[in-house]
């Protein structure tokens, strides 16, 4: 299962993606966790000192390694240098399990042991001054959906990603990669204005949003998310001394995270597994083609010097019984 964290800076998504990775490991389940966003603190969330979270590989730096490795041997695509971040999968295409070995996975992902299991991570990478005037940051997560385009992943296996704040998720088509999207929001009108725009955007692609409402604190706060969101607020987060140990430094064991929290998180496992049955993969394929066909008429077929167009395979459907060579 395929899950997005999405919510205004600050919101604590990231915090909040960080716990639901540590529930999923605890029961035993298999996890990729990806931090897709501008401000890296997803390797920190989980654990990692500072140094073993900037000495995590960046995706971005790997991105010849990774469309070498999923163009396969597809006819379509010829060449990685045609390769741009929406190219689907076609016969012939590498496609990425979440419980294989793979040259990806042991290039750009990294375990981390968490005292529930022990999860793959991997980053975007940061955004740097050598990018400034010359990249802008969707160039980074363009390895992340390039990534999510080619994965193929079943029940109770989850893949975790923390997305870039507030609506910079729109830039391109990720945002319909995933199964259920959480939208982390606080009780306040600049809390919920993401919300909205999420909404907006997602409601004609049909992308199944939830909404966690955090830093509640009482009665008024809890009524103030269900009058702006209605039905869409699944769960409320509210404090949490074993978050504010966990951000010094000094997590407690997680089995002792406050029982109010710890069932939140088991309503968040429940809503994402409840969307399996809901799985549509033709749609999911048609979606992947709509956004790549869109990207190379804006832009793909001038940068490449090629017609993207016929990188589109009419007979191919993504899906958990595709196959693909050794």
């Amino acid at each position: 299962m395929k899950i997005a964290f999405v919510g205004k800076g600050g919101s604590g998504k990231t915090t909040l993606s960080s716990l639901f990775v540590r529930h999923l490991a605890a029961t035993g389940a298999p996890v990729v966790a990806i931090d897709a966003d501008i401000n890296q603190h997803l390797g920190a969330a989980l654990g990692l000192d500072e140094a073993e979270a900037s000495g995590l590989p960046a995706l971005g730096e790997h991105l010849g390694l990774i469309k070498d490795h999923l163009r396969g041997t597809n006819p379509r695509i010829p060449s990685a240098q045609t390769m741009i971040k929406t190219t689907p999968p076609g016969a012939g295409s590498r496609l990425l399990r979440v419980r294989e070995e793979n040259p990806v996975y042991a290039a750009c992902a990294r375990p981390v042991e968490l005292d529930g299991g022990t999860v793959r991570l991997m980053v975007t990478g940061p955004f740097t001054d050598a990018d400034l005037g010359v990249a802008c940051y969707h160039s980074k997560t363009g390895a992340v959906e390039l990534c999510l385009n080619h994965l193929v992943d079943g029940p109770d296996e989850y893949v975790v990603v923390d997305m870039t704040a507030g609506s910079d998720s729109f830039a391109s088509g990720m945002f319909t990669r995933f199964d259920l999207t959480f939208l982390v929001a606080e009780p306040t009108r600049k809390g919920v204005s993401v919300y909205r725009q999420y909404k907006e955007y997602a409601r004609d692609f049909g992308v199944a949003l939830k909404v966690v409402g955090n830093k509640v604190q009482g009665q008024d706060d809890l009524d103030f998310l269900r009058e702006r969101v209605g039905e869409d607020l699944l769960v409320t987060v509210g404090h949490s001394d074993w978050v504010r140990a966990m951000e010094k430094g000094r997590p407690p064991r997680f089995e002792l995270l406050e029982d109010a929290n710890a069932r939140a998180l088991r309503a968040l496992h429940t809503a994402v597994d409840g969307t399996y049955p809901l799985r549509d993969w033709p749609r999911y394929t048609r979606q992947m083609v709509h956004f790549h066909l869109k990207n190379a008429r804006s832009w793909g077929n001038e940068r490449t010097g090629a017609d993207l167009a016929a990188q589109v395979d009419p007979g191919f459907v993504l899906g958990e019984e595709a196959t693909a060579p050794a």
